[in-house]
């Protein structure tokens, strides 16, 4: 099948499964703190990913390894806890939308550091992204008074990390397979997702007799598995086949899954926040109109 079609059914698979994401936060929330609740994704992830791709850490060399770690603290570590502070305070959806501010974050760190090229287009759309990201922010304030969106900033900053991650993993990390750099992030972030998880106090006693924890646990088993392991691996895959910012493109399909998602646990989503979101979709469509985004040689990889 040809590459142009096989990065469409990855992209369309990610936003289903990563759209959902959101909601299993929320879930797991009910039960868990959000340290727990982010060691517990980054253990389950790292656990399916060894027993499933260990013999793929093998073909990766010695000087690799400095990206692999810089690509897991990114790219999964501190966006899985920033994630699940945010959504403490912020609706499942609002958190989704903010995300796709990702290819606009990829696109303004990739001029400063990776070489992308630089259009009025892009210019253009950076700026009516971000102004839709504000947008939403204070009209979300408005709807929802009881809720604190200076949480908003840390799907912001968690972006951010996304979009550097992407650049990193598509200049440095071509030629190490999507299923090795996955593996070897979660590796990397086993033991300190650990740490963090012990000095949280959890005890896995009260699993057993706390009905709301064992459901917490079971949404971050599969948000762990699915949602992150799984998921990442096709992600690592699409940022190889295609650019960092088409890759990035799948956090403006995800609000849609994760819009759904919310209205049916009864979140308030009101028309300026649809009319927020929009612009901040438009803005990602003028950034992704032009295909070639690098000035290096093609024959490279980068």
């Amino acid at each position: 099948m040809p590459l142009k079609n096989i990065k469409w059914i990855y992209l369309i698979l990610l936003s289903l499964v990563w759209g959902s994401s959101f909601i299993l936060i929320k879930k797991g929330l009910a039960g868990l703190s959000p340290l727990e609740l982010g060691s517990f994704r980054i253990i389950f992830a790292a656990l399916f990913l060894v027993m499933v791709g260990f013999k793929s850490l093998l073909k990766i060399n010695r000087s690799q390894w400095r990206w692999i770690f810089l690509s897991a603290f990114l790219g999964s570590f501190f966006p899985v806890y920033l994630f699940a502070f945010a959504e403490t305070e912020i609706d499942s959806a609002i958190a989704s939308i903010l995300n796709s501010t990702t290819p606009l974050m990829t696109l303004i760190f990739g001029i400063l550091f990776f070489r992308i090229v630089f259009t009025q287009n892009k210019a253009l759309g950076v700026i009516i992204g971000l102004l839709g990201t504000l947008g939403l922010i204070f009209s979300g304030a408005q709807v929802n008074p009881d809720q604190n969106y200076f949480y908003s900033g840390l799907v912001i900053v968690a972006s951010a990390c996304y979009a550097i991650n992407v650049n990193i993993i598509k200049r440095y990390m071509h030629d190490i397979s999507a299923l090795g750099i996955t593996t070897g992030n979660f590796l990397v972030l086993l033991i300190p997702s650990v740490i963090v998880l012990y000095f949280t106090g959890f005890s896995l006693g009260e699993v057993a007799v706390n009905p709301v924890l064992s459901r917490s646990l079971l949404y971050v088993l599969i948000l762990g598995v699915v949602g992150t392991g799984i998921a990442m691996i096709i992600f690592n895959k699409l940022i190889q086949i295609s650019d960092p910012v088409f890759s990035t493109s799948v956090t403006y399909t995800i609000p849609l899954v994760a819009l759904g998602w919310g209205f049916l646990d009864g979140e308030v989503f009101s028309y300026l926040q649809l009319i927020s979101a929009l612009v901040i979709l438009l803005g990602v469509f003028l950034v992704n109109r032009t295909k070639n985004l690098y000035t290096a040689n093609k024959t490279t990889g980068l």
